[in-house]
């Protein structure tokens, strides 16, 4: 049987990037190339095979042709240049010449030793008096050379103070400054603005702020004089793009960057640590280090620049605020655990950032380790393995043993390649804020991976409501650097505030345009907070009746895997010719941050069956004005949503959390029963509330307290931070970790 051949290894084996040779397959041949990952095999491959020996055997005649004629034209070019006899002569009339001037010159050198040697001797018969002019002469010259330095220096003095007397006025500073920043405005030592400070009973450091009035003071025992910077918009003085496109011109190729992402214990950490060992120890820059928060790897075929996030959540977070972090993202699946509920998380962030994934099956050295049944799982995700007719590279990987991890970075940068990923490494810089910190000796730090541009040491930047001047820059090995391009993460010192993950930056020409936008971008943050709007259901109602609706992206989690399937399918269905239902995510386990933050980039509610959501779901639902809506019954859940679609959802009432309680000890009482006690966590417990009892936010119980006591006295209710005993209706399994949430439904108004 013939051999097959994928196209990106043709491309490779001819030297060709994949891109030009998928074009080219289609073009001469008329092959039908969907992409790098199509096969050639049979008599077509043979043909294309046959065709690139060919071009290469008539490209090495024409080098020989070629090679022979330069050879020819050099063997005249020799024979032209041969000097004539009449040529010879002239050349040995000049070496002649050259000889008599050698002859000169050691005649010279002979006068030139007599003449020191007497004149050494005449120096030791000067007398002393002659000594004494001379060392007089040479104070003298001395002293006058002391009197020039000085009136220079007083000089350049004396311009530098006219220099801030003509800038009076311009000596601003804000109504709050670090001490580091004024004492770099007003020209004297941080040391000697800190004593002056002490004097007056202030204790500041280096990056401690100061009020204007304190600045003042200090000001006037340096004889300088300061105001307030005058408040104005540049944004409104001259409009400036500062996240421009460049063109197309402009652009060079740049390093992918790359996400790692996966189930807790899958090897990520493990993976990066191995392309650490084998790889950062080849390359002359960068490295995998634990400095900042993304890491440069130099490989033969180019670099990678990988990111350390805190997992898919702050990946959504940065994709939320409208910052694309990532281009490529590696997903690792254990061979002998296969997909699990963090790996589902994962492929549906990684979706809804719409970038290319790469499957990193590991720990395929284990005997356990079965990488089928884990492509066989992960087909149920959309993603099929390129071997077996999709278009999702799997790679099987082992960071134990390195098996396979060159061949892993291989597939990530043909992924680049195609992807054509490119940046203007000559304008202003654009970055992305990784992680951010406030070092007490280095004041506020962050981590920025520079998209746009180039990024120097010096330049006026600014993040979000941040704003200042880079006062020192740091590569992934924490040595610092000048300047740093596309796809470079660097550290950078000099922000006045700490900046915010996910924010962008951005480098301007002025300090005080960099501060106008960060005003602009405090004040325009507050009110985006106050207007937040998220989905709900009753909204979703009114725009129906508007006829506004046209899409409505749910995420369902449910208490067990076949509940998923059943509610997603039914949910779909509902969509008609003017509103489709898109189910972006389902999910077995409790309703986690993650989920609220996917529903928050993709504008969807979230639904719940026989689940409820962690403390932390809630709070951030609410802040950001998310709908979780939770049901006991499947047909609640379809009739909602068909009644929104229609634009007839009349809802009356609603559920409130008053608060919940973590089950810390059970005690077994004759004749009543299991009872709990309780720690108050968060809010009140009535004792005619209802009440759910929650395992793994999964619900247990749902009903009523039968009784509740305050050590042995009967109570109303239990308050945050307070202990107690607590029994459930008619229900005795609790146990140790268990979790009570109390609620009551109340009516709602109709907005």
């Amino acid at each position: 049987m013939a051999n097959k051949m994928r196209v990106y290894e043709l491309a490779k084996k001819h030297g060709m990037p994949a891109k030009e040779m998928v074009k080219f397959l289609n073009d001469e041949f008329g092959l039908d190339i969907k992409s790098h990952m199509s096969s050639v095999s049979g008599e077509n491959l043979e043909i294309i095979n046959e065709y690139f020996k060919e071009e290469k055997e008539d490209k090495n005649k024409k080098d020989d042709t070629a090679n022979k004629d330069l050879e020819k034209g050099h063997k005249n070019e020799k024979k032209a240049k041969k000097p004539s006899m009449k040529n010879n002569k002239k050349i040995q009339d000049f070496i002649d010449d050259v000889d008599e001037l050698d002859d000169y010159d050691d005649e010279l050198v002979i006068t030139k030793e007599k003449f020191t040697k007497s004149n050494k001797n005449t120096k030791q018969k000067k007398s002393d008096q002659a000594k004494g002019f001379l060392n007089e002469d040479f104070n003298k010259v001395k002293k006058n050379r002391k009197k020039k330095t000085k009136k220079s220096k007083g000089t350049k003095t004396i311009n530098q103070s006219n220099n801030n007397k003509d800038k009076n006025s311009k000596i601003e500073i804000p109504e709050v400054i670090n001490v580091g920043q004024f004492a770099e405005k007003i020209g004297e030592s941080a040391n000697a603005i800190i004593g002056k400070l002490i004097q007056l009973g202030i204790m500041a450091g280096l990056n401690d702020p100061i009020d204007f009035e304190q600045a003042e003071l200090v000001a006037i025992d340096f004889g300088k004089e300061i105001s307030l910077e005058q408040e104005y918009s540049a944004v409104e003085e001259q409009e400036i793009d500062l996240d421009y496109e460049d063109k197309e011109s402009d652009l060079i190729t740049r390093a992918p960057v790359v996400s790692v992402m996966g189930h807790v214990d899958h090897g990520k950490t493990s993976i990066l640590d191995r392309i650490r060992d084998s790889h950062v120890t080849r390359g002359e820059a960068g490295g995998i280090t634990q400095h900042i928060g993304a890491y440069c790897v130099n490989l033969d075929a180019g670099a990678i620049t990988f990111l350390d996030t805190p997992g898919h959540e702050a990946f959504t977070e940065m994709r939320m605020r409208g910052a694309q972090s990532t281009d490529i993202a590696i997903l690792v699946v254990a061979a002998d655990d296969g997909v699990m509920p963090q790996t589902v998380e994962a492929i549906n962030h990684a979706k809804a950032a719409n970038i290319p994934i790469v499957v990193a099956v590991n720990k395929c050295d284990k005997e356990e380790a079965d990488p089928n049944r884990v492509k066989q799982e992960l087909m149920e995700y959309g993603l099929v393995s390129e071997d077996w007719g999709g278009d999702t590279i799997t790679v099987n990987v082992s960071a134990k043993t390195g098996q396979g991890i060159d061949e892993l970075l291989e597939m990530v940068l043909l992924v680049a390649e195609m992807k054509e990923l490119k940046a203007n490494p000559n304008r202003n810089a654009v970055g992305l804020i990784i992680e951010a910190q406030l070092d007490k000796a280095r004041g506020p730090v962050a981590t920025v991976l520079v998209q746009k541009g180039t990024l120097h040491e010096g330049d006026y930047v600014l993040t979000g409501s941040s704003s200042g001047r880079i006062r020192a820059m740091f590569d992934s090995k924490g040595e610092q650097i000048k300047e740093a391009g596309p796809s470079i993460p660097v550290q950078i010192l000099g922000l006045s505030d700490v900046a915010e993950a996910g924010d962008k930056l951005f480098a301007v020409e002025d300090e005080k345009i960099a501060r106008s936008y960060a005003a602009k971008a405090s004040e325009q943050k507050r009110e985006e907070r106050l207007m937040a709007k998220g989905a709900s259901l009753e909204e979703l109602s009114g725009e129906a009746t508007e006829g506004k609706l046209k899409d409505l992206n749910i995420i369902v989690k449910t208490d067990v895997k076949g509940t998923v399937d059943a509610v997603s399918q039914s949910l779909i269905k509902l969509s008609n010719d003017e509103v489709k239902v898109t189910v972006v995510a389902g999910a077995v386990g409790g309703i986690t941050e993650s989920d609220v933050l996917l529903a928050q980039a993709s504008n969807a509610i979230i639904i719940g069956f026989n689940v409820r959501p962690t403390q932390g779901a809630m709070e951030r639902a609410k802040d950001n004005n998310i709908e979780i809506r939770t049901y006991s019954v499947i047909y609640e859940a379809i009739e909602d949503v068909e009644k929104a679609i229609k634009g007839m959802l009349d809802p009356e009432f609603s559920e409130e959390i008053l608060g919940r309680a973590e089950v810390r000890d059970t005690f077994k009482v004759p004749s009543v029963g299991t009872i709990a006690g309780v720690m108050v966590t968060n809010g009140t417990i009535p004792r005619r509330a209802k009440i759910r009892l929650l395992r793994d936010n999964v619900v247990i119980f749902d009903g009523d307290i039968s009784s509740m006591k305050r050590f042995k006295d009967d109570a109303k209710e239990l308050a945050s931070g307070y202990e107690g005993g607590i029994g459930l209706n008619r229900f005795n399994d609790i146990k140790v970790g268990d979790e009570m949430e109390a609620y009551e439904i109340v009516e709602k108004e109709r907005i």
